[in-house]
């Protein structure tokens, strides 16, 4: 089976799925806010600590040790508030948004339906209002302010190292953080690319195929195929594990080139510190401060660097979501159209395919008045259902008339239409 590319790019996806935050903007801006100042309170615990160490080594520090002492734990417990604060606002914003989207995919599929349900397989729109919403809350809860929150604090400690260290120490720093907050993402991300869009398939196709087999339990008893059926459940349950595991392997080795590129650069800035004391360009004690505020801030650079691990998912099944919500209706419902009472239904020259297919049936030509019972007979496959679902107006038909008491059907108001049928 050929996998499905994604249509969209990322940067488009991510770019469709943060309109959608709307009025809650200011709830994420609030927790970009809080999440920076949080991460910079808990990298004040070390750097406070860092420059008491400096003070004892001799180096002109302004604050007393008592006031150091103080500006730590202070910075201690107003990470936890701060932490608090950052976690509520994404959380309340991700399970809003999940709801409103919720409610929109159901408001798409009232105008899609009947005939999204004909040609889709329930279980893989049960899969989409289900499984690939609640990844969409990775991206709101643990995305959108991670990125912003790495760009802030990075942001923050290159220009601190440079006015309290030494600007080579922040050049070695950016270095560090370009490379693992953005080429590695970038290399990870193209590699588990299709790899998730593959799993998202896989993952829709099995609960589809599972809640068929659910529903025609009946029929796959009376026909003798239990044992077949089981066969093609445990077959797309190893297809799905298989996905499954070249996620994680893909997800692991991104995960080790992360920890061996942090490693590799935390060595490398504390051999430049040394370097700069060595040749007199950086006091012992001002090489402490730097190398600790260095030290101590790549937790958010690594949280980046984790994304695509989740954001292949999230971006497969936003994908999918997106196109739901753009997808135009095989039929559009008539509004304020002419309203009857069943006398006589006619069709003249009917004709209809589906898409990509070749011709159902072509030129149905029936009466029936009032009353009567008419009978449509014909081998299996060739259009008896479709056409009773096209005197519903469930499809638009390719050619020819339905007639109502002599009125067309795309001139009928589509609920009055239905009704009528019900009787």
């Amino acid at each position: 089976m050929k996998s499905k590319k994604l249509r969209r790019s990322s940067a488009k996806i991510m770019a469709s799925l943060i309109v959608l935050l709307g009025s809650l903007s200011y709830i994420m801006a609030l927790a970009v806010i809080n999440g920076s100042l949080g991460f910079i309170c808990a990298m004040g615990v070390t750097v406070f600590g860092s420059i008491g160490v400096a003070k004892a080594l001799g180096e002109a520090v302004s604050l007393s040790y008592p006031v150091i002492i103080a500006l730590c734990v202070g910075s201690g417990v107003l990470r936890g508030l701060l932490k608090y604060i950052e976690q509520y606002s994404n959380h309340y914003i991700a399970f809003r948004l999940l709801a409103a989207l919720r409610d929109k995919i159901f408001g798409a599929l009232r105008i899609l339906c009947p005939a999204k349900l004909e040609t889709k397989q329930k279980g893989s729109i049960i899969a989409m209002i289900t499984s690939d919403i609640e990844t969409l809350e990775v991206f709101y809860a643990h995305t959108i302010s991670p990125i912003c929150i790495a760009v802030l604090v990075s942001a923050s400690v290159l220009i601190f190292v440079s006015l309290a260290a030494s600007p080579y120490l922040a050049l070695t720093a950016l270095v560090g953080y370009v490379t693992t907050g953005i080429i590695l993402p970038l290399i990870s991300s193209s590699k588990m690319k299709e790899p998730g869009v593959k799993y998202r398939e896989e993952f829709a196709s099995f609960n589809a195929f599972f809640l068929d087999s659910i529903k025609g339990v009946k029929e796959i008893v009376m026909s003798n195929s239990g044992e077949s059926r089981k066969e093609e459940v445990n077959k797309k349950s190893d297809q799905l594990v298989q996905e499954t595991k070249k996620i994680k392997k893909l997800s692991s080795s991104a995960s080790a080139a992360v920890e061996l590129s942090v490693s590799f650069f935390l060595l490398l800035t504390l051999v430049c510190a040394i370097l700069l004391v060595g040749k007199g360009l950086l006091t012992p004690g001002r090489m402490i401060i730097g190398v600790t505020a260095v030290f101590s801030s790549f937790g958010p650079v690594i949280a980046v660097a984790a994304l695509p691990s989740n954001l292949t998912q999230t971006f497969a099944g936003g994908d999918r979501v997106l196109d739901l919500l753009e997808e135009k209706p095989a039929v559009t419902p008539v509004e304020n159209g002419a309203e009857f009472e069943f006398s006589r239904l006619e069709t003249k020259n009917l004709t209809f395919s589906y898409e990509s297919e070749t011709e159902l049936f072509k030129g149905v030509d029936m009466r029936a008045e009032k009353g009567e019972i008419v009978g449509i007979i014909g081998e299996s496959g060739c259009g008896k259902s479709t056409f009773l679902k096209l005197l519903l107006r469930f499809w638009q038909k390719q050619g020819g008339l339905i007639l109502y008491n002599g009125t067309d059907i795309e001139k009928i108001d589509s609920s009055n239409c239905r009704v009528v049928n019900d009787r």
